[in-house]
């Protein structure tokens, strides 16, 4: 992309002083250039320009009619006007005709005091309804244990439409009927249970108002927590500690893990693990399974599985692909299944009696616990996932200081974890890790230049080497549902260029998850200079850890001694492996379907 120092720049008068601006851009880009900061609905950086919602039109001198910015590129010696009271006027005209037909309960919604249309109706100095007239109603899908979708607080922004269809390219969402029945939908409008959405929650992250939320556990966990008859366990995933302080005004980038380790016991846990624990433990499997594989023993490339949206789009959109993915369970269910067979014997405790919840970054994990592959002994490893966003509520519903709150340790012997456990969080980071422990099985050698900067960054593809005892390793790394479906395309027609793929599903890897924080005032959502932030919290964390690599970690090394014997044993590959099968997409939209 060109910065602004790249681009030709050009003369224009804006509120009757001139500018300089760069050229080749819109007039919205180049107005935020110089300070003036146009209101938008529809917009987003990341996507491409729908020009739906108009809320961003300026006057430009010898336009017949109002231009919307987002669109209308800008060209020399124009004239601008984006504060004259016609136009704020107009502007205040289109938000008040959207807020007519939105629901009423502002003060009982999800997004209250975080809505872009809430904020955008306090700044036009929308204190009144001023149009009244038929509404839209339709049912709420909740049939997905990860998302809810409700029609009602659609503002026909089309976000969620492009992000599926642009970023992730699962195209899930697609307009549906016309005028004043137009509605954002599944295929045949069939339950999002059944639809192929993923679960990735990157709709929840875009939507402006509460049109997409995930599936709320929290009432029900306060429930549980009061329960004296069950032993209320919980894990803590490394992206969140990443993130959790945005929601309590914070800026991104610091680390809160001893705080969060403090606050779950205050909430009422019994015990405080870390998922960064059995993010080790994977790593031993995975590792050890992708040298078994080098010998021949399994197909290459081998694909990484932690990412559960991924796993849902693999199933469903390459099923020819399976037998590429390792069978490690994520550390989620890896940790729940370990809680519910060796600590639980170990301590004597009836696993019947345990309730497992995990604190996830990700929507798409609500949906993974259920599945029935994950079961240990045909009981769930998780019994509940809430994400970022929802264990920031508890805190806050808690009467919990947590800005003030007197760091912790986690409970020994599940909450010990290495630097590579901790990078798990970010892009790459799974691939940097098992590399770190294989690189060292492979050859009887440490691996000294352990951060591997290739595989950084936000790319939405990364490929890079590493020569293992002279045999040259490939590798791949993506990051969102999009950029996997290019990198698998790779590898359907040319199976032989990697060795080793890691794709998670969501943009940024877990710092992006569809359960984070939401976006404050001065940022859109999944701002890339957020995620770097969050991703830098966790590499942060990973310099400062005695262990760096998961193979040292000494409490993984005693559960492989006391329980497991060795990695890819009969019984690691009875708690801590699992399968996958094709799952029939239904109500795939074409690609070429029309919008509208």
């Amino acid at each position: 992309m060109e910065t602004i120092a790249e681009k030709k720049m050009i003369n224009v008068t804006v509120n009757n002083k001139p500018y300089k601006v760069g050229g080749n851009q819109t007039i919205m880009q180049a107005l935020d250039e110089v300070g003036f900061r146009i209101p938008r609905l529809c917009y987003h950086p990341k996507l491409s320009i729908e020009g739906a919602c108009r809320v961003c039109i300026v006057e430009v001198e010898g336009m017949r009619n109002y231009v919307a910015s987002c669109a209308f590129p800008i060209l020399e010696g124009m004239k601008i006007r984006t504060d004259s009271n016609d136009v704020r006027r107009a502007r205040r005209d289109i938000v008040e005709l959207i807020l007519d037909n939105h629901p009423e309960d502002c003060h009982v919604c999800e997004r209250d005091g975080n809505c872009e249309l809430q904020r955008l109706a306090y700044s036009m100095g929308i204190r009144k309804r001023h149009f009244v007239g038929e509404k839209k109603h339709y049912e709420k899908d909740l049939s997905s244990p990860s998302v809810i979708r409700d029609p009602n607080k659609c503002i026909l922004c089309g976000r969620c439409v492009r992000m599926c269809a642009e970023i992730q390219k699962v195209s899930a969402l697609r307009y549906a009927h016309r005028g004043f029945h137009t509605v954002v939908m599944p295929a045949y409008n069939m339950p999002f249970s059944e639809s192929v959405c993923t679960a990735c929650g990157q709709c929840i992250s875009v939507c402006p108002t509460a049109s997409f939320v995930e599936k709320g556990n929290c009432m029900e966990l306060f429930d549980k927590l009061t329960n004296p008859d069950i032993i209320k366990i919980v894990q803590i995933a490394p992206s969140v500690r990443a993130s959790i302080g945005e929601a309590f005004n914070l800026d991104p980038g610091r680390a809160m893990e001893g705080e969060m380790a403090a606050t779950l016991r205050k909430l009422g846990f019994d015990y405080v693990f870390d998922t960064q624990f059995s993010a080790d433990l994977t790593i031993m499997e995975e590792a050890s399974e992708f040298l078994d594989r080098l010998q021949g023993k399994g197909k290459l490339p081998m694909i990484t599985s932690c990412s559960s949206a991924w796993m849902k789009c693999m199933e469903q959109f390459y099923p020819d692909l399976i037998d590429n993915v390792s069978t490690c369970k994520s550390p989620m269910s890896m940790m729940g299944s370990l809680i519910k067979t060796h600590f639980a014997a170990k301590n004597n405790m009836d696993p019947k009696k345990i309730f497992t919840v995990a604190v996830m970054c990700c929507t798409a994990k609500k949906y993974e616990a259920q599945r029935p592959e994950l079961q240990v002994d045909e009981m769930n490893p998780t019994d509940m996932v809430i994400t970022t966003r929802e264990i920031a509520w508890m805190i806050k519903c808690a009467g919990i200081d947590f800005l003030r709150i007197k760091p912790e340790k986690f409970d020994t012997p599940l909450g010990v974890s290495s630097g590579a456990g901790v990078i798990f969080g970010v892009t790459g980071g799974v691939m940097e890790a098992a590399l770190r422990t294989a690189y060292e099985l492979y050859t009887g050698e440490t691996l000294m230049d352990i951060e591997m900067n290739d595989l950084r960054g936000f790319k939405g593809i990364k490929e890079g080497k590493v020569v293992m005892d002279g045999k040259e390793i490939r590798i791949a790394v993506a990051h969102g549902l999009g950029n996997a479906n290019e990198v698998l395309e790779v590898v359907r027609k040319e199976p032989d260029r990697y060795h080793f793929v890691e794709i998670m599903g969501c943009p940024g890897g877990c710092i992006g998850g569809g359960g984070q924080p939401y976006a404050n005032s001065n940022s859109e959502p999944l701002n890339e200079a957020c995620l770097k932030k969050r991703a830098e919290a966790l590499y942060g964390l990973d310099r400062t850890r005695t262990i760096r690599r998961s193979h040292e970690n000494p409490d993984v090394q005693r559960i492989y001694k006391e329980f497991l014997g060795r990695p890819l044993s009969a019984l690691s590959h009875k708690i801590l492996h699992t399968h996958y099968k094709a799952k029939e997409p239904r109500g795939i939209i074409s690609k070429e379907t029309k919008v509208r």
